[in-house]
């Protein structure tokens, strides 16, 4: 299946969601997708449909970078959903050396973790030059 093409009118941001192990990265990401296509800006996609592979399926957690497209009035975006497991960390940051921005997704009920603190100084370290914190429920 070819991938859907946007058309490049507006300013391009490669931007991410990273965080601790079931934060709720690539549900904020399916979330924004949903959201946006309600303007007719985004195709929507579902969590399992970001998450497609079948030992992510099996498993309940990200395992490598997925992506999704979206744009609002302003600009156009290019969003990776890194994996937030400790034994899948290279994927992270393969897909943050991309990022223009990230969203560092973190759980009210846990409060940063240990892996929240290493994504962070990872990101630094790539060059990912801002942050958003997203508190999540």
């Amino acid at each position: 299946m070819a991938r859907e093409t946007f058309v490049r009118t507006k300013p391009h941001v490669n931007i991410g969601t990273i965080g601790h192990v079931d934060h709720g990265k690539t549900t904020l990401t399916a979330a924004i997708t949903s959201s946006l296509a309600a303007t007719g800006k985004a195709k929507a996609k579902k969590f399992d449909e970001i998450d497609a592979a079948p030992e992510e399926k099996a498993r309940g957690i990200t395992i490598s970078t997925s992506h999704v497209e979206y744009e609002t009035d302003t600009r156009h975006y290019a969003h990776v959903d890194c994996p937030g497991h400790a034994d899948y960390v290279k994927n992270m940051i393969t897909g943050a050396a991309q990022m223009d921005g990230g969203i560092l997704v973190i759980s009210a009920a846990d409060g940063p973790m240990p892996q929240t603190r290493e994504h962070i100084l990872l990101a630094r370290q790539v060059g990912v030059p801002n942050l958003v914190v997203f508190l999540n429920k």
